[in-house]
């Protein structure tokens, strides 16, 4: 009689925790998050592309395209310190900073009215000074739209602790 009573009991909490077994697995189904991004419009693909070409165009040293992109008031921040927009060009032009290559892991636009904040999670393969470096970044661009074309306005740098 002992062991018909002991076997009813394992049964019976077999059931139960099969019964939690599936209401765990329901719940946990119906709060798993399954909205997706929002879809990119046209305003920030044509944001996002030019950026890549933005990137390009530093790769390649084409400061006579850079200086019709960069406003007049264009500000840059890196590691080192501030430039303006002549400064930046110059030090392109120069060699001083060679961007090589842009590994654009993430990108992200948020457009304001007429300005548009892009931020790149890339990978710079850079010369400095002489040196090749890589260096993990988040890299802010400030694009304002003047009759009716984008312009940088401000390239700021942010180095990340980890890859």
């Amino acid at each position: 009689m002992k062991y018909s009573s002991l076997f009813s009991s394992l049964r019976m909490l077999t059931f139960v925790f099969c019964l939690l077994l599936i209401t765990a697995q329901s719940v946990m189904a119906s709060t798993t998050d399954t909205s997706k991004e929002a879809p990119v419009t046209s305003k920030e693909q044509e944001i996002i592309d030019l950026s890549k070409t933005k990137w390009q165009w530093m790769s390649e040293r084409n400061v006579d395209a850079l200086s019709e992109l960069f406003h007049d008031k264009a500000v840059f921040v890196h590691m080192g310190g501030t430039m303006s927009r002549q400064q930046e060009l110059d030090v392109i032009k120069s060699g001083g900073i060679h961007y090589k290559k842009a590994d654009i892991h993430e990108v992200s636009v948020n457009i304001i009215g007429t300005t548009a904040i892009c931020l790149n999670k890339i990978t710079l393969l850079a010369v400095v000074g002489g040196n090749e470096v890589t260096n993990p970044f988040v890299v802010t661009e400030v694009y304002v739209k003047e009759k009716n074309k984008w312009k940088v306005a401000s390239l700021s740098f942010t180095k990340l602790l980890t890859p």
